[in-house]
């Protein structure tokens, strides 16, 4: 049976799954406060680094997403019998692809760094940080491929438990292993990556255990993979896997380009970087509730509801957003002091925060759109309306930052040429094509 979508079971839907992330940001924010007091070639290091290791994730999150789509739309079909093809083609699909996203990072990308970093420490540092951080992409990507599938009946407390279980390991890791507390060695960076790495091991463990004790037990009418299920899967995933991995790459690449500019300019950026993760909190979170509920209605054959779904997904994410975000434009010096307290970067911080807040909630509306794009199963439609946005961003941000050589604080006005770009390519997709027709 499909979910209803009431107020409240909208959000018994995505609070969980924001209580995740805010305790997500949470750990990134206390993270970036131990490392900027610890020193600050650590904070910017890891800060680079961690953007890294998130764009290669993304890989992973796109198998999850994809398994996600389609088990929601066999349980919208009525068709629960097939979702243990689907969750063992997934499962084959992220230890392959983690395997493969590990040997890159450990052995090749600390090498890759030092080629493009000017600052010799902070590469040195990064490389420290990535090579031990490496080894969490594959209980990683196990644990989302079990999220997955709480996530597409609309079962989302494991998930929760998980990630608090994981985020308070890892803020009492952080400080006994970065600087040398609790009868801990003192390990700076690589204890940073060493507190989040077996920080995300809990996580695999405590999601599995749920996973053996769901009374819906998916083993129990397991049926093995296809060759079927594996290239439907691919299908779906593989554009959510690449448009993951492109828009936190492009950001990467926009902190590459900042830290040639100067030092000053990427720790700047580091502050709103760390901070802006309490924007996503709720977007992320209504993001795989839109998903499920998109696929589940086309699966029941009922799309006509879908407008009424999008438009009261907005309103909450809005009003989430005014409530996570609302210090960005209150009392951003008092969010910076918290990560970095620093003074010679609090005042500019603070007025970069104040400047891209409204793009934050413009986001938080449009994203809507683009998620029913991703629901619908029109993957590789959003995949190209993520490449077009990614191309004309990119081209901004070298203008800005290598030609014009704009003030770092101009400089982040790109965030509403993204936003605004991947709003307006959603809605003209959505208005001037047969999307709700896709087959999954």
């Amino acid at each position: 049976m499909i979910l209803d979508y009431k107020y409240s079971t909208l959000l018994r839907i995505a609070l969980p799954m924001m209580f995740s992330g805010f305790i997500q940001s949470i750990v990134l924010i206390t993270d970036a406060s131990f490392m900027s007091r610890y020193s600050t070639a650590s904070f910017d290091a890891v800060g680079n680094a961690g953007l890294i290791y998130i764009t290669l994730y993304m890989t992973v999150v796109g198998i999850g997403d994809g398994a996600q789509i389609i088990m929601a739309r066999r349980i919208g079909e009525n068709k629960h019998h097939l979702l243990g093809r689907i969750f063992s083609a997934g499962i084959i699909f992220q230890l392959f692809f983690s395997g493969m996203l590990f040997s890159i990072m450990f052995y090749l990308i600390p090498g890759w760094i030092k080629i493009f970093s000017i600052n010799p420490e902070i590469a040195n540092l990064q490389g420290d940080f990535i090579s031990v951080r490496s080894v969490a992409i594959i209980p990683a990507a196990v644990f989302l491929m079990m999220q997955s599938y709480f996530l597409s009946k609309g079962k989302t407390y494991p998930v929760l438990i998980a990630s608090l279980l994981t985020a308070s390991l890892n803020i009492l890791l952080d400080y006994g292993l970065i600087f040398g507390n609790l009868g801990f060695p003192e390990m700076g960076v690589k204890g940073a990556a060493l507190a989040s790495t077996s920080s995300d091991v809990l996580g695999m463990i405590t999601m599995f255990t749920f996973f053996i004790l769901d009374r819906e037990h998916i083993l129990m009418r397991f049926r093995f993979f296809r060759f079927a299920s594996l290239k439907n899967l691919l299908t779906i995933s593989s554009p959510i896997m690449l448009q993951g991995t492109i828009a936190l790459g492009t950001w990467t690449v926009f902190f590459i380009l900042l830290e040639q500019r100067g030092l000053f300019e990427l720790t700047v950026s580091q502050n709103i970087r760390s901070i802006y993760f309490l924007a996503f909190v709720p977007v992320w979170g209504f993001a795989g509730a839109t998903k499920t509920y998109i696929s589940q209605y086309l699966g029941e054959n009922k799309e006509n509801e879908i407008p009424k779904i999008q438009r009261r997904i907005q309103l909450l994410t809005t009003g989430f957003l005014l409530l996570f975000f609302h210090g960005a434009i209150i009392y951003p010096e008092t969010l910076v002091g918290l990560i970095n307290p620093n003074e010679s970067y609090i005042e500019m911080s603070a007025q970069i925060l104040r400047l891209i807040s409204v793009s934050i909630i413009l986001y938080g509306i449009i994203s809507v759109y683009y998620q029913t794009i991703q629901g619908s199963g029109n993957t590789i439609y959003a995949l190209v309306i993520e490449l077009s946005t990614v191309v004309f961003y990119l081209i901004t941000c070298f203008l800005f930052i290598k030609v014009l050589k704009l003030d770092i604080f101009w400089i982040w006005t790109v965030e509403y040429i993204y936003f605004g770009t991947i709003g307006i390519m959603s809605i003209l997709y959505l208005r001037n094509s047969n999307w709700k027709n896709k087959i999954v």
